[in-house]
């Protein structure tokens, strides 16, 4: 196991475990479904954040698989330009949109999966898909908000 990935596995323990679970979940899936991204991943003050991308810059991400302590939410960098004939998409960004995975709504939801597969048509440079899907840990901020709600 690489040290990135070992950073992250840590940064996903520190989630109650259902949110890590349904993550971690996200994660395979798409890891598999787009086997030359590269994942670049931010274990930021508010979230951690593991964004698919073309390229090692934060410029090249599609979208990003984002841990807040209550729920799972995936970012659209370019969401604005998304067709989103379900309405998922919220926020306010001149550029970014996201969808919070709850209520029944997965990863793998068609109206999700539309989007996510729009994203990664619209991706500059594009996808390749030979290439080797590194994880690279960006940083991991020493100081964070509680990753476990209240009791």
């Amino acid at each position: 196991m690489s040290d990135d990935q070992a950073a992250l596995d840590q940064a996903l323990d520190a989630f109650e475990p259902a949110i890590a679970s349904q993550a971690r979940a996200a994660l395979a899936f798409f890891t598999d479904r787009f086997p030359g991204a590269y994942r670049l991943a931010w274990d930021n003050y508010n979230a951690l954040a593991i964004g698919f991308a073309s390229g090692e810059k934060q410029s090249t991400i599609a979208f990003s698989v984002t841990l807040y302590p209550r729920w799972v939410s995936l970012f659209f960098t370019s969401g604005t330009e998304l067709v989103d004939p379900a309405k998922l998409l919220t926020g306010q960004g001149t550029r970014i949109r996201h969808v919070v995975l709850k209520d029944g709504l997965t990863h793998e939801s068609d109206a999700v999966l539309g989007l996510v597969d729009q994203a990664i048509d619209n991706l500059e440079p594009p996808l390749n898909p030979e290439g080797d899907g590194a994880l690279i840990m960006k940083s991991i901020s020493p100081k964070k908000r509680p990753r476990r709600p209240a009791r």
